[in-house]
């Protein structure tokens, strides 16, 4: 049986989604192990960020040229954006690292880090589900994101009071509350890929 062709925004979206998977992959795995790592970390980010752009470039020029679209244009925008957030707030984190000259991530930017890479994976199989034009399975992805969007929350909470209680230098925490802010921030952004799911399995399952 011949497999049915994804329409051109549905295989858009789908790279999107690999291409975030793979940043997140690539994010939590990658070992620093002194200052100069931090530069190929940042430049690597700023790659997948750059071709994340390059795909929503992408789907807008093709929501011009289209004249029919499988789900309403503004929602597929707004699905590209909020998958495009996801890819920013990770090199924004990244540019943080660099500047900062942290090379060891402590057990909270790990823990939030493993959750949104966890996150990004539903994204990838949400979006598939939604290139088959399989909505209602895509509810299931959409709140195990939203589960490890909490956790973050969660996390933030002790790493800051941690934080407050141990640290004695204020640069130092000035710069590790801002990096905890910021992965909180990426896993926002994965809740608000799983919000704009929600949004369109309402108007067209």
């Amino acid at each position: 049986m011949a497999l049915k062709k994804k329409d051109k925004f549905s295989s858009l979206l789908s790279d999107m989604a690999v291409n975030l998977k793979e940043s997140a992959n690539y994010f939590a795995d990658y070992k620093l192990k002194n200052v100069s790592d931090l530069q190929i970390f940042f430049e690597k980010m700023k790659e997948y960020e750059t071709k994340g752009d390059t795909y929503v470039h992408e789907v807008i020029k093709e929501l011009n040229n289209a004249f029919i679209t499988p789900i309403e244009r503004e929602d597929i925008l707004h699905l590209a954006m909020s998958i495009d957030d996801v890819l920013d707030g990770f090199e924004h984190t990244a540019a943080l690292f660099e500047m900062y000259s942290i090379i060891q991530a402590d057990e909270y930017m790990l823990k939030m880090v493993d959750a949104i890479r966890n996150a990004a994976i539903e994204i990838e199989k949400a979006i598939e589900l939604l290139a088959n034009k399989k909505l209602l399975q895509i509810r299931e992805h959409a709140i195990i994101i939203k589960d490890y969007e909490s956790k973050c929350d969660g996390i933030l909470r002790q790493s800051i009071k941690q934080l407050f209680a141990v640290e004695k230098d204020p640069i130092r925490i000035i710069q590790y509350k801002e990096i905890y802010e910021n992965l909180e921030e990426i896993a926002d952004d994965c809740q608000g890929v799983a919000n704009t799911l929600e949004t369109i399995i309402m108007k067209n399952a």
